[in-house]
């Protein structure tokens, strides 16, 4: 499985996710910078958090408009697997690849800390892996990571299991409780928490390993499906 890491100017999560995939799964992975107008040959692109291009205007309002986010468009079209990941959440909203916004803090301070999430959905991808209900816990960094949307959204992303992570108790405000939701096809999923800052012990959790090690068994089971028929 091949994965792609999208560096934007301003990305600083770019190598906590590739040492991700590196340490946890010893799978191929690139850094592909925002002017690449080819991601076929990746299965899937992980959009990481940082603060692209400064923040200025609205965050991930620049990123958006990237070479490469044509071809992020194009792959999730094609069902390969996108997961956007703090700022990489915010462009992908901005990008139209997400329902919904994210907006400064309630407290309108920047927060950095673990925090205790709820696993809403574990028929998903990226998290396959963990047991419907399970708690687990993952650090956050963000001072814009309010997630908004109107009441309709709302009710189709909770129709459609499209929450896939809530956290246990609220650090920005963010409607219905929202860590972290998906697309309809299940395919792209964008989450504020940092997974790829847990996968370790000596990080203080490996309780975000689990999403990573999930996209590869689903990756590897479509694979299987395929060569056998």
């Amino acid at each position: 499985m091949k994965f792609a890491v999208l560096v934007f100017p301003g990305s600083n999560c770019d190598i906590d996710c590739y040492k991700a995939v590196e340490d946890a799964l010893g799978e191929h992975v690139d850094y592909v910078w925002h002017t690449a107008t080819d991601l076929s040959a990746y299965d899937c692109i992980l959009v990481p958090g940082g603060f692209s291009y400064g923040d200025y205007l609205r965050c991930g309002a620049i990123s958006r408009f990237a070479p490469v986010m044509a071809e992020v468009a194009k792959a999730a079209e094609a069902g390969k697997f996108v997961l956007g990941i703090c700022n990489g959440f915010q462009i992908l909203t901005e990008a139209g690849l997400l329902p919904g916004t994210l907006r400064r803090n309630m407290s309108l301070k920047f927060r950095c800390h673990d925090t205790l999430l709820r696993v809403e959905n574990n028929n998903n991808p990226f998290t396959s892996e963990y047991a419907l209900g399970e708690e687990i816990i993952i650090p956050i960094a963000h001072g814009e990571g309010n997630y908004y949307c109107d009441e309709a959204t709302l009710a189709g992303l909770q129709a459609n299991g499209q929450i896939i992570f809530r956290y246990v108790n609220n650090p920005n405000g963010s409607l219905d409780d929202i860590a972290g939701i998906s697309n309809e096809r299940g395919n792209v999923v964008g989450m504020m928490p940092h997974p790829e800052r847990a996968v370790s012990s000596l990080l203080g959790s490996e309780d975000g390993k689990k999403m990573f090690t999930s996209i590869l068994k689903t990756w590897r089971d479509q694979h299987e499906s395929a060569s056998v028929r």
